[in-house]
């Protein structure tokens, strides 16, 4: 009788393995070793530009060995700390097979809560071509149809035009600001705010960016981080 391979031992002791959504060639995949090594790399050769600082920690100083590996340390730290209680999925983002960056969604009492944040970032190479925008809503179809969410907030710094544009094309709500320090200076942070009748109201805009959206792994995990009847259906999605 053939042994389980590793990929499917590690599918039934860890579900958040087999995690996968796919819009096109737009892709968010669990972020196993080999992609994360891709990506320590990737954000070792740049982020963003030396004068700016979009990150509440400045993990982008450095030279690029230094960033690759607090990259793989940050990673290796939020595997690790996967329980229904708290949990942070970091996503590997991938256009076309190739690996451009990162998206994480993470909740701390999701059974009862049902609200997630999320966070990203793209290599500077892959900028500027809407994949930000897409990935995110591409996330968003994961916590509102895959995950039964109830809310959704992001946040970013006052100077980020990018980050801000995409959470107000997506159609979230304002949702007030803090003064926190960013590299020694109190800075102005932005929090934005969707809720379910908001994703709703613009679930067309959000598929015409996407298209059809398919997700693998999403029982599995939702059975593995105790996750509550969703109670949604899932238009334009093939699970």
């Amino acid at each position: 009788m053939p042994q389980p391979t590793t990929r499917e031992r590690l599918a039934a002791l860890w579900p958040p393995s087999l995690l996968r959504a796919r819009a096109g060639d737009l892709e968010l995949r669990y972020l196993d070793d080999d992609l994360m090594v891709q990506l320590a790399d990737l954000a070792g050769q740049g982020v963003h530009e030396p004068e700016a600082m979009p990150f509440l920690v400045p993990w982008t100083r450095g030279t690029p060995g230094q960033v690759a590996r607090s990259v793989l340390v940050y990673q290796w730290r939020a595997r690790a700390s996967v329980t229904p209680q708290r949990w942070t999925l970091e996503l590997a983002v991938l256009h076309r097979g190739e690996s451009v960056g990162i998206q994480a969604i993470e909740a701390d009492d999701f059974p009862h809560l049902r609200a997630v944040n999320t966070g990203s970032w793209l290599g500077q190479a892959h900028q500027g071509q809407g994949l930000g925008t897409r990935m995110r809503a591409l996330v968003l179809h994961v916590a509102f149809q895959g995950f039964g969410a109830h809310t959704a907030t992001t946040s970013a710094w006052a100077d980020n035009p990018a980050s801000n544009a995409v959470s107000r094309r997506l159609g979230y709500r304002p949702n007030g600001s803090s003064r926190q320090v960013r590299e020694g200076v109190p800075t102005e942070h932005w929090h934005y705010r969707m809720d379910r009748a908001d994703y709703r109201t613009h679930a067309a805009a959000h598929a015409e960016l996407l298209g059809q959206v398919q997700l693998d792994g999403i029982d599995e995990l939702r059975e593995f981080l105790e996750m509550p009847d969703r109670g949604v259906s899932q238009p334009g999605s093939r699970q």
